[in-house]
């Protein structure tokens, strides 16, 4: 679902992102938000470890986590690399909890153009 110039693809991207990006914490995610270049493409990384559940679970949520960061994309998110923290919780967490909990790190830490910034009010709200 998501292009490769949108994954983030090394562990060592994934070292920088989570220790120095901004962290924000939801119920069931943990997001890291670290600015890029500005218009260069927006990219995303999910961490789901086995405390999430067995990997039908894990998948499940991943798949979730990437549908909702590809609606940031269309929505015209770019320049910051972002990665998702599964928790536990996340599991048992419907789509719209895991999409208001992505969406509302990215608003707090991405500064979001107004169409997204809107089309989450319109669907969380």
């Amino acid at each position: 679902m998501l292009a490769k110039a949108n994954r983030i693809t090394s562990a060592d991207d994934y070292r920088v992102i989570v220790r120095r990006g901004a962290k924000v914490a939801g119920a069931h995610t943990v997001s890291y938000v670290r600015s890029r270049e500005s218009g260069t493409d927006a990219r995303f990384g999910f961490i789901v470890s086995k405390k999430v559940g067995n990997a039908v679970r894990r998948n499940l949520v991943r798949r979730r986590l990437k549908a909702v960061c590809h609606d940031a994309l269309v929505g015209g998110l770019r320049g910051v690399d972002v990665v998702v923290r599964a928790l536990p919780g996340a599991a048992d967490a419907e789509f719209g909890d895991l999409r208001s909990e992505v969406f509302d790190a990215l608003a707090r830490r991405a500064r979001l153009s107004a169409p997204i910034a809107s089309s989450v009010d319109a669907t969380v709200g």
